[in-house]
């Protein structure tokens, strides 16, 4: 029996020869092909536009992405695959600017055992009725011979680093004068910020290509980045930034060591383009996203709405509406602008912008932060899953166990759009959902102390232990 290919948050991932084999990529790029057929705006000579296909550093990616291109070009699709390996961001600049959808063989920030793809249109990620129409196709047609179909290669990352600078106050970035370092978790984006900012201010981490990725994951999360807080601290540097497998995530770590939390550099980056850039319309984030924005909205009289975990769906409210900043919780950060993607260089970029042009340190921004909207204490944990879980079933039945007071705190409102999240009086609140990527299920919490904050996770995780049993 065929495995079945389901596409998750962001794209179709799987483990290699297990999931994720080449006769099962050989089946979604045929999907991908009609849907291309079936879909895309055919010129007056009826020849279909163009597309691209790219990969980043991981074991195989190069081999499956040249498949890919093989069964494209099998199609009489007219295809141009990288001749090296890139970051997400640059498949989504290129499908804004070059052509009408980019491929990029990538698992982001999964495991080394695991690869994927990601589907890129109009600059983002591929909505979910798209991922769900090319799924529909998944063998409904035989796949087109691939032999001796191959595709044309280029190196196209000139074209995303021009789109970035334009994007970017460079003058500003010139009085930047200290230090950054900059650990690319020997992902697809090594070498990407010394392409903007000059190289002698950088200091590189893990910048070399290894497919195991030093045994660990390429996830820029506080845990996997000692060696980055540690060395921000040695070379005193301003800035400590984190990249993750295919560059489309980053953290950031200030001049003392300390890990920024998504909350923190969102709001950072939000109220200085509010004031300073008057930035104006919607502020979306995802479910997992916590309560500075919607403090800052609330502050400047700005709508306000969460959507589902997964950027795809803010990407899709950028496309839809008058979006001003767009943030999920997984270093993921777009506003009005720029790409309505993920681009871990562009936020980087934008907090050297930040600290230059205000000339303060990366504590002192967030001590500001604080000062104005409150402090932010954020944390997720993550619990290992041995089977799939049914996200609304365990959603409905954790929800019937519900207390009226959790730790004292009165719950103010529950949503069950994706997961459950009980926020409390004060704006604070827990959420408890399966991954849609992972096979963890995820409690995050935020309070103004880490003690609270850690008793909303303990909580969160007594709550749905029995459940995953």
């Amino acid at each position: 029996m065929a495995t079945e290919i389901k596409f998750g948050t962001d794209g179709w991932r799987g483990v290699i020869a297990w999931d994720f084999t080449f006769e099962n990529v050989r089946r979604v790029a045929q999907a991908l092909a009609d849907y291309i057929s079936e879909n895309a705006p055919s010129d007056e000579n009826g020849k279909l536009p163009k597309v691209f296909v790219g990969y980043d550093r991981r074991f195989m990616s190069d081999l499956f992405a040249a498949t890919i291109a093989s069964i494209f070009r099998s199609n009489k699709i007219d295809v141009t695959l990288s001749s090296c390996p890139i970051s997400s961001p640059v498949a989504s600049c290129l499908s804004i600017s070059k052509f009408w959808l980019c491929v990029v063989v990538t698992a982001s920030h999964n495991p080394a055992q695991y690869n994927g793809l990601k589907i890129k249109i109009s600059g983002g990620a591929a909505s979910s009725r798209v991922t769900k129409e090319v799924e529909e196709f998944i063998d409904k047609n035989s796949v087109l011979s691939l032999y001796g179909q191959k595709a044309e290669r280029k190196d196209l990352t000139e074209i995303y680093f021009k789109y970035v600078s334009s994007h970017v106050n460079l003058k500003k970035l010139k009085n930047f004068k200290g230090k950054v370092v900059v650990d690319y978790m020997y992902g697809a984006a090594a070498g990407y910020l010394e392409k903007i900012i000059s190289p002698k201010q950088v200091i590189a981490l893990r910048a070399e290509h290894d497919p195991t990725f030093g045994g660990e994951q390429p996830e820029p999360v506080e845990k996997n980045l000692p060696a980055l807080k540690k060395e921000v601290v040695a070379k005193k540097a301003a800035l400590g930034v984190g990249f993750d497998g295919d560059g489309d995530r980053v953290a950031l770590i200030d001049e003392k060591g300390i890990y920024l939390t998504p909350c923190i550099i969102s709001a950072v980056l939000c109220d200085y383009l509010i004031k300073h850039k008057k930035l104006k319309g919607k502020i979306v984030q995802t479910a997992s996203m916590g309560y500075l924005l919607k403090r800052i909205a609330r502050e400047h009289q700005m709508l306000f709405e969460e959507v589902p975990v997964g950027f795809k769906h803010v990407a899709e409210r950028m496309a839809l509406e008058d979006v001003a900043f767009g943030v999920e919780e997984s270093g993921g950060f777009a506003w009005k602008g720029n790409l309505p993607d993920r681009d871990g260089l562009t936020v980087a970029l934008a907090f050297l912008e930040v600290m230059a042009a205000t000339g303060k340190k990366a504590s002192e921004l967030c001590v500001d932060i604080a000062q104005q909207y409150g402090a932010s204490v954020y944390l997720r944990k993550d619990i290992p899953i041995s089977k799939p879980i049914d996200k609304t079933q365990l959603t409905e039945k954790i929800r019937k166990k519900l207390p009226k007071k959790i730790n004292n705190r009165k719950v103010a409102e529950i949503t069950t759009f994706d997961g459950l999240k009980i926020w409390f009086d004060n704006d604070e609140w827990v959420l408890v959902r399966p991954s849609g990527t992972e096979p963890v299920v995820r409690i995050y919490a935020e309070t103004a102390l880490k003690k609270d904050t850690q008793a909303l996770l303990d909580f969160g995780e007594k709550l749905v232990s029995p459940h995953l049993k």
